[in-house]
Formats: structure tokens, C-alpha cells, sequence
């Protein structure tokens, strides 16, 4: 191939990662766009209908977290095959992962379906049956149509991987836009259009997600020659989804950690009465502005490590490394320093209460300080990833929630402590975020000084596709 989809693989390392994050901030910033406007428009109808839209956001979270797995999986080695010029594997590897994620999307439409109303009534929507029956009526469309959910996801990662970062950033902000619009037709009805309710913001989703679906499938395959539409053999397939599934069934365990986490804290916070609950959300809320550039230069971390990994540029990936770490740093301290000043003003826009006020400063002005390794940790976990060690990733994560996060939170429980909780988030953030510097170091010295070894072989290399793949024919 010519080597104009391995774009991570030369140039700055600074201006490529910048240029990215820029292009990617308005993309970070729609993700949150979907539940925005759905929550929006739908508490327009009242109480109970905004009640069920929550006990819907857990499955589609569970579900979320499968599919950006597979998608990991499936665009970490497109984006080792596009650094190593092997532009035909890329092709062919991302066109057995659709295949792969659509015959996963059908397992999860046809388990969510029949399990709806019990996993419904584990998150407490039973007690209120007009409740349980609205939020099923939204989960019934939503697992009907959850592959339009899994290829967007999908083809946006490619995206990414093959350095098309404005395409992918343009796609999800028209794809928000879109569903800003037809919630509003179909929750609440024009012209012949009947007024669904929250039906209407499942559609509405679904039909967004369908057509940013079909036209990322082809911007892939016209605009990028991504995709091949030809009859794949099994040998192929079976040794693709082989390479897939070994990457992301470790990303999908670690993407399921950061929800089971967020469910545990919240139990602990509510020991301490409905004012920590209450001031924990809302600053929760408010310390995710702090990650959305971040965020964004994390997009183009992975797929620019794992094409840089496929290329055998192992300078640059030490590059990368260090780079990425020390803007999160240096960022987050940053931020850190305008919350601990502006937290009593930021607490009042949000509550009128004195003691919420008061644990909101207090939360703002103890956390954000380990922002700068919490989002080091999580740029360890890209890394590793990059260089097919995605297990690592795994471990990393539980290494903060179950061997860190988890015990400190439960001393500061035991200690009838809130600030002591907080302390403990501190802790855990920085002690992980250390630890992942560390080992991640390590690790991508190892690679410079040694040229790689066989643990960190790419899985194209490990698991070797046939010749035939090389031929688009």
C-alpha cells in the first residue's frame, strides 16, 4: 500500500498528537450529546418516563462497553497491518471484525430480549410497574436496532486507526445533531408522525445510528478502501476473529470495571447520608469537563501506538509515550489548581444547600489533584493495548478498582469518614497512575533496547493471516 493511511507513523510526534486532539474535541464532547438530548426531551414528559430512561442507561452502558471492546479489538491490529503497509490486512481485518461485531450485536439483541424485564427488575425498575413497563418499551427497540449501535462505534475507531481523525470527529457530531432532531419528532409526534414517548427517543437513536452507520460503512470502503465486500474465506475469518477476540475480551473486562466501580463508590457514598450522594454526583459531574481534551488526545494514543508497533518504530512509540504522559500531567494540574480556586462558586451553581456546597468544595478540592495520574493510568492501559497487551490493560484496571480504590474506600467506610473517602480516591488515583508510569516505561524501553519480543509480537505476526489476504483481487 502506499503509505498514506499510516499517518501516526511519521512527522512530529507533538503536532500529529495535537492536530488529532483538536480535531477529536468536538467528537469527545458529542459523545456525551446522545444522553444530553434523550434525557432532555424526555423529562419533558414528565417523572416516571425520565425515571425509566435511567434504569435503560445501566444496559445500554453493559452493552456500550461489549461492543467498544470489540471494536478495540478489531482496530487495534487494522491499525498494526496500516503501520506495517499492509493496507489489503487491514481491509480484510476490518471486514471480518463488521462480521464478527453483527453476529455479536444479534446475540445481544436476542439475550437482552428475553432476559428485558429481569434485568430490568435487578436495578429496582419493578417497584413502579408503569416504570418498568415504559423503560421495557425503550430497551425492546433499542436491542432490536443495537446493531446500529455497534457499527458506528465501529467504524469510527477504523477511522481513527487509519489517521482519518476529522472524519471520525465530523461523523459523531452530525450524528448528534441528527438525533437532536428527531427526538423531538418522534417523543412527542408531527404531522403523520404519532407522538411515541419514550419510544420515540429509542427510534430516534436507532434511526440515527443506522444512518451514520451506512454512511461511515461507506466512507470506509470509497473513500479509505477499508473494507472488501467479497465473500471471505473461513480459513480467513476463523483466523481473524481469533486476533479479535484475543484483544478484546481483555478491553471488555477492563471497559466493565469503570461502571462496576461507579456502581460500588455510589453504595459507599450513600452510607454517608442523601448530601454526599448528592454533592459526589454533581462534582462527579463537574470533574468530567477536566478530562475532555485529555480525552481527546487519548483517541489517536492507541491507534498512533499500535501503527507505530506495526511499523517497528519503537523510538517513536517511547515518544508517544512520554509525550501523551506529560500533557495529562501537566494538564491536569492545571485544571486542579482552577478547581481548588473556583470550587466554593462552581458548588453554588449547582445547589442552594450549605452542605452540599460545603462537601462539594471539599470534593473539588481534594480529587482533581490525582486528575493528572488517573488519566496517566488510563493512557497506560492505550499503550499497552497499542503493543498487544491488552491483558496488561485488564490487570492495570483492576490493579485501581479492586487492589486500590476499593480497600481505601472501605478503611474510610469502617473509619465513618467522607473525607477520609476522598482522601482514598486521591490515593488510589495516584498510586495507580504511578504504577502504570512505571510498568509502561518499562515495558516500551524493553522494546527500544531489545527490538521487541515475542509477547509483544503484533497478533499479525503472532497469528499469521494467509497470503491470500494480501491480495484484494
Amino acid at each position: 500500500m502506499s503509505s498514506k493511511h499510516a499517518k501516526y507513523t511519521r512527522g512530529s510526534i507533538g503536532g500529529t498528537m495535537i492536530k488529532t486532539a483538536l480535531s477529536m474535541i468536538p467528537a469527545t464532547l458529542a459523545l456525551s450529546g446522545y444522553n444530553i438530548a434523550d434525557t432532555y426531551f424526555v423529562s419533558k414528559l414528565g417523572t416516571n418516563p425520565l425515571a425509566a430512561m435511567g434504569f435503560t442507561f445501566p444496559l445500554v452502558m453493559l452493552a456500550g462497553c461489549i461492543f467498544r471492546g470489540m471494536a478495540v479489538g478489531a482496530a487495534t491490529p487494522l491499525a498494526h497491518a496500516l503501520g506495517g503497509s499492509k493496507h489489503s490486512k487491514a481491509a480484510k481485518m476490518a471486514s471480518s471484525g463488521l462480521l464478527l461485531i453483527a453476529l455479536c450485536s444479534v446475540v445481544i439483541c436476542v439475550t437482552g430480549l428475553l432476559s428485558l424485564d429481569w434485568m430490568l427488575r435487578q436495578f429496582g425498575a419493578g417497584r413502579e410497574p408503569e416504570v418498568l413497563s415504559m423503560a421495557s418499551g425503550y430497551m425492546q427497540i433499542w436491542f432490536l436496532g443495537c446493531i446500529t449501535a455497534a457499527f458506528p462505534m465501529t467504524c469510527n475507531d477504523f477511522l481513527i486507526a487509519s489517521g482519518a481523525s476529522r472524519s471520525a470527529s465530523g461523523m459523531m457530531v452530525a450524528g448528534m445533531l441528527l438525533n437532536v432532531v428527531l427526538d423531538p419528532i418522534f417523543i412527542f409526534g408531527l404531522g403523520p408522525v404519532p407522538a411515541m414517548g419514550i419510544k420515540g427517543a429509542a427510534l430516534a437513536t436507532v434511526m440515527t445510528q443506522m444512518i451514520t452507520g451506512i454512511t461511515l460503512l461507506m466512507i470506509l470502503k470509497f473513500r479509505y478502501g477499508l473494507l472488501t465486500f467479497k465473500v471471505l474465506q473461513w480459513r480467513l475469518l476463523r483466523i481473524s476473529w481469533r486476533v479479535i477476540i484475543r484483544m478484546a475480551v481483555p478491553s471488555i473486562i477492563a471497559m466493565l470495571m469503570m461502571p462496576a466501580g461507579n456502581m460500588i463508590m455510589t453504595r459507599i457514598i450513600a452510607e454517608f447520608g442523601v448530601a454526599a450522594v448528592a454533592a459526589c454526583a454533581a462534582a462527579g459531574r463537574l470533574e468530567m469537563v477536566a478530562f475532555v481534551v485529555p480525552m481527546s488526545l487519548g483517541m489517536s494514543l492507541m491507534p498512533m501506538i499500535a501503527q507505530n508497533y506495526g511499523a517497528k518504530h519503537y523510538e517513536r512509540i517511547n515518544q508517544c509515550r512520554r509525550f501523551a504522559m506529560r500533557f495529562a500531567g501537566i494538564f491536569e494540574l492545571l485544571m486542579a489548581g482552577v478547581y481548588f480556586i473556583s470550587a466554593p462558586w462552581l458548588a453554588a451553581v449547582f445547589s442552594d444547600d450549605a452542605e452540599v456546597i460545603r462537601l462539594m468544595t471539599v470534593y473539588l478540592r481534594i480529587i482533581p489533584f490525582g486528575f493528572g495520574m488517573m488519566e496517566i493510568h488510563r493512557y497506560c492501559g492505550f499503550v499497552y493495548t497499542g503493543c498487544n497487551r491488552p491483558v496488561a490493560t485488564a490487570w492495570l484496571n483492576a490493579l485501581r478498582l479492586i487492589g486500590l480504590l476499593i480497600p481505601l474506600s472501605l478503611m474510610a467506610l469502617w473509619l465513618d469518614s467522607l473525607y477520609g473517602l476522598f482522601v482514598a480516591r486521591l490515593a488510589a488515583d495516584l498510586l495507580s497512575g504511578a504504577a502504570g508510569l512505571w510498568l509502561v516505561r518499562g515495558m516500551t524501553l524493553k522494546l527500544l533496547h531489545g527490538g521487541g519480543d515475542k509477547k509483544t509480537q503484533s497478533p499479525l505476526e503472532v497469528l499469521p493471516l494467509p497470503e491470500s489476504m494480501g491480495d484484494m483481487g
